[in-house]
């Protein structure tokens, strides 16, 4: 902890760090000057002192008395050595040497140095001259003095050199560095505490703020002094002014230079001042001060360790009330417009948009609101002209709902006068405001029966706006205010004008889609079956119910077939819209179409699917109608495929991607047949297979659509259950049916069609049905013909025996004649007398003219396989087990 604190201390960010490093690089540098100075200066005196003594010595030994007898004696060396040895040791130089007046040594402190010549600059001392000089010796490098040695006559006669070595000079230097580093370094000590104990104080005053944020601050409170549109006051612990910034002193009209005074000498108002120097928290508290208005905050500044006092902050609500009022009237009408934008259109109707726009505005904005439209908006037209013609009130809403109004009521078709506001803006094309109804004349000419009830109701002043959008004049909106609210300003008036823009877009677009679900609806209807034909084999009863949200392709059909059969189809085009209810007609076309051929329900729905296929070839992605053919996608479409007869009560059954019909059986258990799923009709190359079943007397087959039994809330199991549920109640017609069915299933807000169809079956009984079986021999035809007859008394046909006779004759001849195999007859008597001759060949037949050259009975006839065959002019289809010819005769039946 304290090493962090020691780092923190001599952090080099702060300005008391950078300070202490600061003068500590001082100190180091004056005391490493002062360290070479007195260094140099020891040496200096050394060298001065080893000079001195050096020119001392050889002088005095020089002089000495003796010296120069010693020099003229036999062996002088023996004389001088010992002295010049004593004298060098008491002297502490490094050597005494004494030369002749040739500069031969004669003493040495190395002995066999003696004998030699001197080394060094001897030459002036044997001139005469004394010489002091450094250089290069036995010795090494060294202070050497040289004096001569004069005899009685002043002459040279040698000279004594004496010196010290440099490095010996070096040493009484260096023995005296350790005393000068440590007091060098004793004052380094005594002046980085110095600077320590100076750093610390600083700090302590500058918070440990570096000098970028030294700056910052001052830059700070230099903002706050003359910048801040704020007023800050700071008040000391003893109750005075330590800081006030300008606006301060504006807000609070101060003296000039008022820090250091106490707050109560301030001239302030009492409660001001009282809270100033109260020393507690206040927020936002407004008093009056002057003419204006301030909020107030007052904050202690002693809660975390700080110094004793107060910061209080000043605003002029005044100004700040004005400017919040403009803003809260600018986001109330921001608001006004979101919510506008959210709650206007949600539905695609013209009378439900209208009605939005007049909820959305009625309060906020105007407190009555109308909207009119011309009338043939509401169906869905576009209004060649607005101005003259006749409008129609959509929407009528105000504060007072439930209470009543005093405008036109919703439906009340009229026409603006020329004079009125309304018709000024709508051929204008501008908003028109009135701000005083009591005195707009030519509003009140529209009505004045009616504008004196407005006017006595308290309504006030209006601005009517028109409703356009893409460049059409739809219609009017009018605003109207009582007379307890201010008129419409200039600023609203450009409100209402948005409102009016966006609820315009959405109404036309309400009306561009009742107009085309008018049309798409107009073209369903047309395509789909308006009545039922007649026949005798099912009790049938249907429901259509097409989507909320657009036309969808979802059809049904009850086709009588020859023999009393019927087929029964229900299908759904994928996809909604005109091009979905198209397809479906012309789906219902082709089926009707292949239906006359008495094909199979098999072979029905492949050719629905070449049909389907053709339809994408033609009219999709590169078709013949070129690029952008296809932009309704590839068609895609179900169907299910029902014959009944009547005669068998067998029903043959085939299904393309379609949901499976429902049997509801007489003792009304319900099963969903379990039929082959083939695919949906335009994705080919997958056969179709049929499925038959027999059906009980009074059985009721279902089929529907999958818009009965799904839905965005459930899955078609659970909706296939609660058709289960509703079927299974036995002793119903096929209508009940159909409405309870309905009224179980049905969604409350249906996304698709719904077509249902409930059929019960019915029998044709054995006593209306006769057959013989007939051998491929011309002479049986007058036996079988002779058994016709006799069934037709005893049904008490006898008119209808003669034509009969006839048409059976030449069928059964023909038949004989042409075809294979056994040969079958069949009288079934039902609304007709139907005569059928039925044999095994595959080979359809096809009807032909007869000339008239022609033979063959009745002037047409009818061909199996070739062209030169005749036979009578007979209605006949091919059943898959052959062909068969009938003859449907109506009198009598």
């Amino acid at each position: 902890m304290a090493g962090r604190r020691f780092r923190s201390w001599l952090s080099v960010r702060s300005v008391a760090g950078q300070v202490f490093v600061l003068q500590l690089v001082i100190v180091l540098l004056l005391g490493a000057a002062a360290t070479i100075a007195l260094v140099l200066q020891v040496r200096h005196d050394a060298t001065d002192e080893a000079r001195g003594r050096s020119v001392a010595v050889a002088e005095a030994f020089a002089n000495s008395p003796g010296i120069v007898q010693a020099l003229h004696s036999r062996n002088p060396t023996k004389v001088l050595q010992p002295k010049a040895e004593a004298v060098r040791k008491k002297s502490g130089l490094d050597f005494v040497v004494v030369t002749t007046d040739k500069g031969i040594r004669l003493t040495h402190p190395k002995l066999n140095r003696i004998g030699k010549h001197y080394v060094g600059n001897i030459e002036p001392a044997l001139r005469g001259h004394p010489t002091v000089d450094t250089g290069p010796g036995t010795l090494g490098e060294a202070m050497d003095a040289v004096v001569p040695i004069f005899d009685s006559h002043h002459k040279v006669v040698g000279a004594v050199g004496a010196g010290i070595t440099i490095r010996k000079v070096s040493g009484l230097a260096d023995r005296q560095l350790p005393l000068l580093v440590g007091a060098v370094s004793a004052s380094l000590v005594l002046a980085t505490g110095g600077t320590a104990l100076v750093s610390r104080r600083l700090r302590r005053q500058t918070r440990g703020l570096d000098p970028v944020e030294m700056t910052r601050m001052y830059e700070h409170h230099d903002a706050v002094l003359h910048s801040v549109r704020e007023g800050v006051l700071i008040v000391g612990g003893d109750g005075r002014l330590v800081l006030a910034n300008d606006e301060a002193s504006r807000l609070l009209d101060l003296p000039p230079r008022p820090e250091g005074r106490l707050v109560d000498d301030l001239d302030l108002e009492p409660h001001v001042a009282d809270v100033l120097a109260s020393g507690r928290d206040v927020t936002d508290e407004v008093l009056v001060a002057g003419d204006r208005l301030l909020a107030i905050n007052n904050r202690l500044t002693d809660r975390d360790g700080g110094p004793p006092g107060s910061v209080a902050t000043l605003r002029d609500s005044t100004e700040l009330r004005a400017l919040s009022g403009r803003a809260d009237v600018a986001q109330k009408r921001l608001k006004l417009l979101y919510d506008a934008s959210v709650e206007i259109g949600t539905t695609l109707d013209v009378a439900r948009t209208a009605q939005e726009l007049a909820q959305v505005a009625v309060d906020r904005f105007a407190d009555f609101v109308t909207v009119d439209l011309a009338e043939p908006v509401a169906r869905g037209d576009e209004p060649l002209a607005v101005g003259g013609i006749e409008m129609r009130r959509e929407a009528v809403h105000g504060i007072r709902p439930g209470q009543g109004h005093p405008f036109y009521p919703v439906g009340r078709v009229f026409s603006f006068v020329p004079t009125s506001p309304q018709a000024f803006g709508l051929s204008g094309g501008e908003p028109v405001v009135e701000d005083d109804l009591t005195e707009a004349i030519g509003w009140q000419a529209q009505d004045p029966e009616q504008t004196a009830k407005v006017i006595e109701y308290g309504v006030r002043s209006l601005v009517t706006v028109p409703l356009r959008a893409r460049g059409v004049l739809l219609g009017v909106v009018n605003f109207w205010r009582m007379k307890q609210r201010e008129p419409f300003e200039e600023e609203e008036v450009s409100l209402a004008e948005e409102l009016a823009a966006h609820a315009a877009v959405c109404i036309d677009n309400a009306r561009r889609y009742t107009r085309e679900h008018t049309m798409a609806v107009t073209l369903q209807h047309s395509l789909l079956p308006r009545a039922l034909p007649e026949q005798n084999a099912l009790d049938v009863a249907f429901r259509y119910l097409p989507a909320e949200s657009g036309v969808g392709g979802d059809w049904f059909d009850v086709i009588p077939l020859p023999g009393a059969r019927v087929a029964l189809v229900v299908g759904d085009v994928v996809g909604h819209g005109l091009h979905a209810a198209a397809t479906m007609g012309r789906l219902r076309t082709a089926v009707h179409n292949f239906s006359t051929l008495d094909l199979p329900p098999d072979e029905i729905l492949s050719h629905l699917d070449d049909l389907i296929a053709r339809i994408d070839q033609d009219e999709g992605p590169g078709g013949p109608e070129g690029e952008g053919a296809g932009s309704e996608g590839i068609t895609g479409a179900t169907c299910l495929y029902a014959i009944y007869d009547p005669v068998t009560r067998r029903c043959t059954m085939a299904r393309a991607g379609h949901p499976p019909p429902a049997l509801v059986r007489p003792d009304g258990s319900v099963e969903f047949l379990d039929l082959p799923a083939g695919p949906p009709l335009g994705l080919g190359g997958l056969p179709f297979e049929t499925a038959e079943v027999e059906l009980a007397e009074g059985s009721h087959l279902v089929l529907y659509t999958d818009g009965l039994i799904e839905d965005r809330r459930r899955e078609i199991d659970t909706g296939l259950e609660m058709l289960r549920d509703a079927l299974s109640h036995p002793g119903r017609t096929p209508d009940e049916i159909c409405t309870e069915v309905l009224e179980a299933l049905l969604p409350s807000n249906p996304s698709d069609d719904i077509a249902l169809i409930a059929a019960r079956t019915q029998v044709v009984g054995g006593d209306r049905v006769a057959s013989w079986d007939v051998p491929s021999d011309p002479a049986a035809v007058a036996g079988v013909r002779a058994e016709v007859m006799r069934k037709l008394a005893e049904w008490g046909l006898d008119e209808a025996a003669f034509t009969a006779e006839l048409v059976l004759s030449e069928l059964i001849t023909n038949a004989i004649r042409h075809a294979t195999g056994p040969i079958r007859v069949q009288l079934l008597r039902d609304k007709a007398l139907i005569c059928e001759v039925s044999d095994t060949s595959s080979t359809s037949p096809h009807l032909r003219y007869a000339a008239t050259t022609d033979e063959g009975g009745r002037g047409s006839s009818w061909s199996p396989s070739s062209p030169s065959a005749g036979a009578p002019a007979t209605p006949r289809t091919a059943r898959s087990s052959g062909r068969s010819w009938r003859f449907r005769e109506s009198s009598g039946a």
